[in-house]
C-alpha cells in the first residue's frame, strides 16, 4: 500500500513539474498543445513576415530588371534574368527560414536528416524535376525561345520554372510519321501549350533544334517522268531554292566562317543542292536547303509553287503513279 502510495504521488509531481517546465504554453479547454508555445508562435508569425518581404523582393527585381528589358519580351536576357531572380530568392528563403527555426547546428543536421529521408521517399519526382532545372541551366541545353523535342513534344520554350518547362506545341511535317495525334501537317504551332516535367531530361533525349545553330536543313522532292528534260528540271528546281532559301551570299561573311568554323559546314554546302534518284516510277530530284529556324512552310510554298511554273514553260512533266490514257496517233 505504502509502494502504490509512492508511485502515484511520484506521478503527480511528475505530472506537475512537466505542467510547470512550459510556462508559456498554449492551452485549449485545460489541454496544453504540444509546440503550441509563445516562442514558436513568434516564430511563426516571423517566418509569414519573412516570407512576405521575400515576395515583395523578388517584385522589387522584376520590375527592376523591366526597365532594362523594355518592350524585349521573350528574349535570353529575360529569361535568364528571371531565372536569376527566382534563384536568389529561393536561397534567400531557405537561408531565412532555416535561421529563424533553428539556432542550433547539431538541432538543424537531426532535422535535415530527417526531412531529407521523408522528402527523398515522399517527393522522388519532385526532386528530379528540380535536379532537371539545374542540370538544364548548368548544361545549357536549352533556352527561352529554343526550338526543342522533349518529352515527346515539339515547339518553342516559352517558359520555365523548378520544375516544369512550358513549350508552344508545332506540327510535324509530313515525311514524319511519329506523331499521330496532332493535326497540323507542318512545322507550325498547334496553338496548345504543353508543360513537360524537368525530369525528362534523365529520362530520354531532348533534341534542341536552335540553340547554337539557328537554322534547319530542310529538302523538297520532285519527280519527273522519265524520258523529260532533265537539265531543264534541276535548273528550274535550284533556281526556286537560291531564290527562296539561305545562300551564302546571303548569310554573310561573318557568320559563314562561324558556320565553318563551329559546326565545319563549308560555304559551298550552305548553298542549295539537287540530288538524283532512280525510283521504279520516276526520276526524283531532291533539293537540300538551309532555312531559318521559323517560316520554312512559307520557303517551300514559295518554292513549290515557282518549280511547278517552271515545269510548266520548260515543258517538263511531273510524275506520278496513276495510269494516264494514251490515244493512238492518226495513222498507226
Amino acid at each position: 500500500m505504502q509502494d502504490l502510495t509512492s508511485l502515484l504521488s511520484g506521478a503527480h509531481k511528475a505530472a506537475a513539474g512537466a505542467s510547470s517546465a512550459s510556462p508559456d504554453a498554449v492551452r485549449i479547454f485545460g489541454v496544453t498543445l504540444i509546440g503550441a508555445t509563445q516562442h514558436n508562435l513568434h516564430k511563426i508569425l516571423l517566418t509569414i513576415s519573412f516570407i512576405a518581404v521575400a515576395w515583395v523582393i523578388a517584385w522589387l527585381l522584376r520590375e527592376f530588371l523591366k526597365l532594362f528589358i523594355g518592350t524585349r519580351s521573350g528574349t535570353r536576357f529575360q529569361f535568364w534574368a528571371k531565372q536569376g531572380v527566382s534563384l536568389v530568392v529561393a536561397v534567400i528563403l531557405i537561408l531565412g527560414v532555416m535561421s529563424i527555426w533553428f539556432d542550433s547546428p547539431a538541432r538543424l543536421a537531426s532535422v535535415l536528416g530527417l526531412i531529407g529521408a521523408g522528402i527523398a521517399f515522399a517527393l522522388q519526382r519532385v526532386i528530379t524535376a528540380v535536379a532537371g532545372y539545374f542540370v538544364i541551366l548548368r548544361g545549357k541545353t536549352f533556352n527561352v525561345g529554343d526550338r526543342i523535342l522533349m518529352g515527346g513534344v515539339r515547339g518553342d520554350v516559352i517558359g520555365l520554372t523548378f520544375m516544369q518547362t512550358r513549350i508552344m506545341e508545332m506540327g510535324q511535317s509530313p515525311r514524319e510519321e511519329t506523331d499521330k495525334k496532332s493535326w497540323v501537317r507542318s512545322r507550325q504551332f498547334t496553338g496548345r501549350i504543353v508543360t513537360v516535367t524537368n525530369d525528362k531530361v534523365f529520362d530520354e533525349p531532348v533534341y534542341n533544334y536552335t540553340h547554337e545553330f539557328a537554322y534547319l536543313w530542310d529538302e523538297v522532292s520532285v519527280p519527273v517522268r522519265y524520258a523529260g528534260d532533265y537539265a531543264a528540271a534541276e535548273r528550274v528546281i535550284h533556281d526556286a531554292a537560291k531564290k527562296h532559301a539561305i545562300t551564302a551570299d546571303g548569310i554573310g561573311e561573318a557568320e559563314a566562317k562561324r558556320l565553318e568554323h563551329r559546326f565545319g559546314i563549308g560555304v559551298g554546302d550552305i548553298d542549295p543542292r539537287v540530288f538524283w534518284r532512280i525510283t521504279e516510277d520516276w526520276l526524283e530530284m531532291t533539293v537540300r536547303f538551309l532555312g531559318p529556324d521559323h517560316g520554312i512552310r512559307t520557303i517551300k510554298d514559295q518554292m513549290t509553287r515557282e518549280i511547278i511554273a517552271g515545269f510548266a514553260s520548260a515543258g517538263v512533266s511531273i510524275g506520278a503513279t496513276r495510269q494516264q490514257a494514251v490515244e493512238p496517233t492518226p495513222g498507226q
